[in-house]
């Protein structure tokens, strides 16, 4: 996009407002902190921008302040109206309480808890309204009409934009420095515009980078278009960033002067924030993360970019859901390409799993699912496998498998499944008999695996099967049929295997929702 005329007076105008923002009644100066582990494995310095660190975890604090405390008095006193997912509603109940008057924020449904409670902490009184943040919008528009209240805009605004645009001052008076490129994370755009604008007009060598979750990329559609656009739907994944629309303003500034633009996964994202837990050692939001996966995705499409440069990347937030954390953690090896998903079907005979694990050779299982269904039926697994080689390896092992034989669906990239039905797996079957539910612990180790499926499976069948790796040991749900004439041959054969189990056949979720 160089090359475009742009607006420069408004470029003018804008830094003109960030120069002579007030921010620092609420806000700090927060570090640009190098991400030591992240830049070795990348060849460039990265260094992290933490508006985390911020009084409401958010750089909105920023905006919200300098909006607030430029309104006239009068205006302030009739009281102030946002709509929010969470972080600008915390930075205007912020503001709001401390220059003495009073907030309402709407806020959507589906806005975390977490967010939601640190409003009402901060003195916001909240009304969660509509499902997304664009109906939450438009309900906050028609009552500040109604009340005359003084609506304080998330993004759009000039005043709340130059106080996000401090975020750039602080960047080059902290690393003089050159600095090849910013990362920036983008929702309604505020935060991008202002850095932007700062960037341009003193630092115009600097590259500015905007980023977007894949599902709520209203600016890439705005740029498309060439005038902001309404997507038809929005992912909440990264709700800090799950805005239908880019702001009018902001892309008047934007507009000629981005430099670059991408966007990302749901699991890209997953990836980034364990990324700035092992540097910073802080679980960043979704949208707080979504600068760093932006940063090493458009690294990836062209190497020579990463050699021996030097990046920044806005860490915007760290309102994390702390519910959400599991579905985090389960994708974070997607995100890497470390870890590859196939459906497999596979006979339904005793033996079929011993046979399948020979059948994957060296490459180390990280998930096997597996319910007992029909003895003249086909099983089908859901098996996890630990790769390093991205698609490609992935396509190598489901050649390799069917090439012995096993018909092998590649669900890497299936949302249902990895959500959904990867816990799923199988159902009640109330006609088995002699079926034993056992937990185990596996040691982690390699091959730990194979030989529990070596010693039991010649012998007794596997009827359900869950295993999970996890970081010292991994964690087994195995049903086996043991007739009872049995019982002494088979706790023979557990004692020689030697891991720690557990019998759950009388666990009452196993009465009601597995047997």
């Amino acid at each position: 996009m160089r090359g475009r005329e742009g607006d420069a007076a408004l470029l003018a105008a804008t830094v003109e407002r960030i120069e002579r923002a007030r921010v620092y009644d609420l806000a700090r100066e927060t570090p640009l902190q190098e991400a030591r582990r992240l830049s070795a494995r990348l060849g460039s310095r990265v260094l992290i921008k933490r508006e985390d660190l911020q009084p409401i975890f958010s750089f909105k604090v920023r905006g919200a302040c300098n909006k607030i405390v430029s309104l006239p008095r009068e205006q302030a006193e009739r009281g102030l109206v946002a709509a929010s997912a969470g972080n600008h509603a915390q930075g205007v109940a912020l503001a709001a309480a401390h220059f003495g008057t009073r907030a309402t924020i709407y806020m959507p449904r589906v806005t975390p808890r977490i967010k939601v409670d640190a409003v009402a902490a901060l003195g916001g009184g909240v009304v969660l309204h509509g499902e997304s943040f664009d109906e939450a919008l438009a309900e906050a528009l028609r009552c500040a009409e109604k009340s005359r209240a003084v609506f304080v805009h998330g993004y759009d605004d000039p005043e709340v934009i130059a106080g996000q645009g401090t975020i750039a001052v602080e960047i080059f008076q902290q690393h003089p420095d050159p600095i090849d490129a910013i990362f920036v994370p983008v929702g309604g755009g505020g935060l991008i515009a202002g850095i932007l604008a700062y960037a341009k007009i003193h630092h115009p060598e600097t590259a500015i980078v905007a980023v977007e979750p894949d599902d709520a990329a209203s600016l890439e559609a705005a740029l498309r278009a060439d005038r902001p656009v309404r997507l038809d739907h929005v992912g909440i994944f990264a709700d800090g960033a799950a805005v239908g629309e880019v702001g009018a303003e902001v892309f008047r500034i934007l507009r000629g002067h981005l430099d670059d633009h991408v966007s990302v996964s749901a699991d890209e994202i997953c990836a980034a924030i364990r990324d700035l837990f092992h540097d910073t050692r802080v679980v960043a939001e979704p949208a707080g993360a979504l600068a760093l996966a932006g940063m090493k995705r458009w690294i990836a499409q062209s190497s020579a970019r990463a050699q021996q440069r030097t990046y920044v990347v806005i860490q915007s937030g760290a309102n994390i859901n702390f519910h959400g954390l599991p579905q985090i953690l389960e994708r974070v090896s997607l995100g890497e390409e470390r870890e590859a998903i196939f459906a497999v079907k596979m006979p339904e005979r005793p033996g079929a799993c011993r046979n399948l694990c020979s059948a994957l050779g060296d490459h180390d299982i990280i998930e096997f699912s597996y319910r007992y269904a029909n003895a003249d039926d086909e099983a089908h697994i859901f098996l996890g496998v630990e790769v390093s080689g991205g698609a490609s390896e992935r396509a190598a092992i489901a050649l390799q498998l069917k090439e012995q034989g096993y018909e092998v669906v590649d669900m890497t990239g299936n949302d249902m499944a990895l959500v959904h039905a990867r816990h799923m797996v199988g159902g009640r079957v109330p006609d088995l008999r002699h079926e034993r539910l056992l937990r185990f612990e596996f040691p982690q180790r390699p091959g730990a695996l194979r030989r529990f499926i070596d010693l039991i499976s010649p012998s007794w069948n596997l009827t359900l099967f869950h295993y999970r790796k996890g970081a010292a040991r991994g964690w087994v749900l195995a049903g086996i049929q043991v007739p009872p004439e049995q019982q002494g041959s088979f706790l023979k054969a557990l004692d020689e295997l030697g891991y720690p189990w557990v019998d759950e056949t009388g666990n009452e979720a196993y009465r009601l929702f597995l047997r």
